[in-house]
């Protein structure tokens, strides 16, 4: 049976409506289940149900562990079950309880007992049990509030009157609620108050069940075009995202990107000479030391581009050939420098490391403008179609700073000389001398003045092939190799 939806005009009578309903229903046994809308409303349930002394049982996420069993219980004669409406999902309530829960619990009081017999008495006691229930009204369900999703309502009405078994449903709902108030209840409570409506009724009229279900049919379709209006925002970038993402497979795949940088290279060559040198423009109007410093700080190359500028016959197109000539013959120095091989590798991790970094601040961008462009529709223009616009723009732009970026940083590497090399492997002693000198001073603040380092605790860096790495110990200082013998009696022995 379910029952015409019963409206009071504050959440304070709704609450006591409630308590009242299920004592009625708790002292003829009937099993209540009722259900809220967030965690917080079930503890102040059953808060006032802890003050009526009705005993019961509370299912929400806090909860989580003992669900299954109270579920289970929930359809015992007298009991009383307040869950969210999230919680239990998926789980028949049974009137009379659960017959293998039952089994379980008499079988782990008593492991020596035989399965079979526990079963049949248990199936006995339940058959009783059931019958006392249905005879109360089957489960009844009582909802404090309305969701904005019929659907829900219609789950939590769905969990009692299954399988040809009695129940009964029933919401109860006050003009403070969330979907009442966003619906105009203030105009509903005036009028209430007019007609000489007293503290504690309630209005109950299949008119009342039509007009929440038309207010929840608006929340409904409005939560709809949402979804709908983020999916295609998404989409958006799921079509950028595939084709960054087939670009950098194909370099994974690739093991000569010597052709992919190439084409960068003189693309960002032909994008400074078109920046610098515009076309059917005249020699004097060109900005060739502007193009000078350019190529410096992107290409790494210096060449008189303001001397080729003065040579009479020399156009936009001379220029950039001679460009594109002296940036390839320094990239094949420096892959001669590195050897072919290494070359490729480094054009690999580089591009890969770019591209990574860029798709990330791209990523970061695009959720900035999603979360402002909404204000476009204040200017009557539609937000998707200016989100779609604005996107491709900044797509178009990574890909350029992507181009400038790689070939920048290509310019800039070189191999290391024989005498930053020494510089290097000076500091690392450095580092590892001072590591062994803490090592020592943290031995003998542990274990006293002259104290070896504890065997099997080696200093960091030390080979035995190689006395540079072994620092410089005294003859009485703990080995570096960690042995824990003095210097003179391990590898400073003659």
């Amino acid at each position: 049976v379910d029952d015409h939806d019963a409206v009071y005009r504050s959440a304070q009578e709704k609450y006591a409506a409630v308590v009242e309903t299920i004592k009625e229903a708790h002292e003829k046994g009937q099993p209540v289940l009722v259900g809220t809308t967030s965690i917080e409303k079930s503890e102040f349930l059953s808060e006032l149900l802890t003050k009526e002394g009705i005993k019961h049982n509370v299912l929400n996420a806090r909860q989580h562990e003992k669900e299954a069993e109270i579920v289970a219980d929930a359809g015992k004669f007298g009991a009383v079950t307040i869950a969210t409406n999230m919680a239990g999902r998926g789980t028949d309530i049974k009137l009379g309880g659960n017959v293998e829960m039952k089994v379980l619990e008499a079988l782990a009081a008593d492991p020596e007992a035989h399965p079979d017999e526990v079963r049949a008495r248990i199936e006995a006691e339940h058959r009783d049990e059931e019958q006392k229930v249905k005879d109360a009204g089957g489960l009844f369900v009582l909802a404090t509030e309305r969701h904005e999703s019929r659907r829900i309502d219609n789950q939590l009405r769905g969990r009692s009157g299954r399988q040809g078994d009695p129940g009964r449903s029933a919401f109860f709902l006050s003009l403070d609620d969330d979907l009442m108030r966003i619906f105009g209840s203030e105009k509903l409570d005036k009028v209430l108050s007019t007609l000489g409506m007293k503290e504690g009724e309630a209005i109950v009229h299949p008119w009342v069940n039509k007009s929440l279900e038309r207010a929840q049919a608006k929340v409904e379709a409005r939560n709809y075009d949402i979804r709908k209006q983020l999916l295609k925002f998404d989409d958006v970038m799921n079509d950028q995202r595939k084709v960054v993402f087939g670009q950098r497979l194909e370099i994974m795949k690739s093991d000569d990107l010597s052709d992919v940088v190439e084409d960068m290279r003189q693309q960002v060559i032909d994008d400074l000479v078109d920046a610098y040198m515009p076309a059917k423009s005249y020699a004097e109007q060109w900005d060739t030391q502007g193009l000078y410093a350019a190529i410096i700080e992107h290409l790494n190359i210096d060449v008189p581009v303001i001397d080729w500028a003065k040579e009479e016959g020399v156009d936009d197109d001379t220029i950039r050939e001679r460009l594109y000539e002296e940036a390839n013959k320094q990239m094949a120095e420096k892959a001669e420098a590195f050897g072919p091989e290494n070359m490729r590798m480094i054009e690999k991790q580089i591009l890969l490391q770019t591209i990574d970094a860029k798709w990330r601040e791209h990523l970061l961008t695009l959720e900035h403008l999603r979360s402002v462009v909404g204000f476009r529709g204040y200017a009557q223009r539609d937000p998707l179609n200016e989100y779609k616009t604005e996107s491709f723009q900044l797509f178009d732009n990574m890909l350029n700073s992507l181009r400038e970026d790689v070939t920048q940083t290509l310019g800039r590497i070189r191999p290391r000389s024989p005498e930053e090399e020494e510089q290097m492997m000076q500091q690392m002693l450095a580092q590892q001398a001072a590591l062994a000198e803490a090592q020592k001073a943290a031995a003998e603040k542990i274990l006293g003045k002259g104290a070896e380092l504890p065997k099997g605790v080696a200093q960091a860096g030390f080979d035995e092939n190689n006395p540079s790495t072994w620092g410089n110990p005294g003859r009485n200082d703990p080995c570096p190799c960690g042995s824990g013998k003095k210097f003179k009696h391990c590898h400073g022995a003659f």
